[in-house]
């Protein structure tokens, strides 16, 4: 199959976008970006009438691969498992031909994608995200059409409890800096304005940095960890507020180099989860 440098360039950022929703995983996803189209590349006298459906097929297999032998290292992995954040101002393409849509990108919709087979992780996105007929989705994973329709309805179900995410940038952004504000001034009113009663905090330290290792919940333990974490912290510490899978997160740095990223659930103007991924083998060096 021919694939030009105008073919790697255009459905570079389709394919990554696939396999990074499909596996959470940066790294992962640009290594199954380059073996889709070195595979693409070593079929020879193959008639491709449509090379984005095809490279796509190519991309799914290879990321269904990966996602049933990462099954037994995600039951080994040490505390919560959060996906590795993608800070969208450091890509090396426009981030928007990245994103297609926002849809499929939050760290809160990446977690739950966790519950899905990976049937229904693979026809979810290729349905919802990106926008495939089903009679394509049936021929990328070697399914009959009906029943890619019945594997959509269930993975629709799975995932009910993070379609009411706030999607809005600018608002969502709004609430974190006044989150920010409020934390340093240790304002509890305010906070317990912007933050759900039961919310719950997911650390991830991999087992790599201390981390704790189950769920935290309801607002004073979350408070308690996280002013904890901040009372350890070195003078030069500082952070910024950036654009990780497509929403606001505050992004701390320590000693010169990022040392955590915290991401948010914002549902009904309320932070209803929190993500702390302090796991190095996930963070931008």
């Amino acid at each position: 199959m021919q694939i030009t440098k105008e073919d790697y360039q255009q459905f570079k950022p389709l394919l990554f976008s696939l396999g990074y929703r499909m596996l959470g995983s940066v790294v992962e996803a640009e290594d199954m970006v380059q073996e889709t189209f070195l595979k693409a590349y070593q079929i020879s006298g193959a008639n491709i009438k449509n090379k984005k459906a095809y490279l796509c097929k190519i991309m799914t297999n290879l990321c269904l691969d990966v996602v049933k032998s990462a099954r037994y290292k995600r039951e080994q992995y040490v505390g919560p498992w959060n996906p590795e954040p993608l800070i969208l101002e450091t890509l090396t393409f426009d981030p928007a031909e990245m994103m297609i849509q926002k849809e499929g990108l939050s760290t809160a919709y990446l977690r739950m994608m966790e519950h899905l087979t990976p049937d229904e992780r693979a026809v979810l996105l290729l349905r919802e995200v990106f926008d495939f007929p089903y009679a394509e989705i049936a021929n990328m994973i070697e399914k009959k059409e009906e029943n890619c329709r019945k594997i959509f309805s269930r993975a629709k179900s799975k995932l009910s409890l993070v379609e009411g995410e706030s999607l809005h940038y600018e608002k969502n952004k709004s609430m974190v800096n006044r989150f920010i504000e409020a934390f340093q001034l240790q304002n509890k009113d305010v906070l317990l304005e912007l933050i759900s009663e039961n919310v719950t905090l997911y650390s991830d330290g991999g087992g790599k940095v201390t981390a704790a290792v189950r769920p935290v919940v309801s607002v004073a333990n979350v408070l308690a960890l996280l002013y904890g974490v901040i009372k350890k912290a070195p003078i030069d510490t500082y952070f910024e507020v950036k654009n990780v899978n497509g929403q606001p997160a505050i992004v701390i740095y320590m000693n010169g180099k990022i040392q955590s990223i915290l991401s948010f659930y914002i549902q009904n103007e309320k932070i209803s989860e929190m993500y702390i991924t302090m796991n190095p083998d996930k963070l931008p060096i």
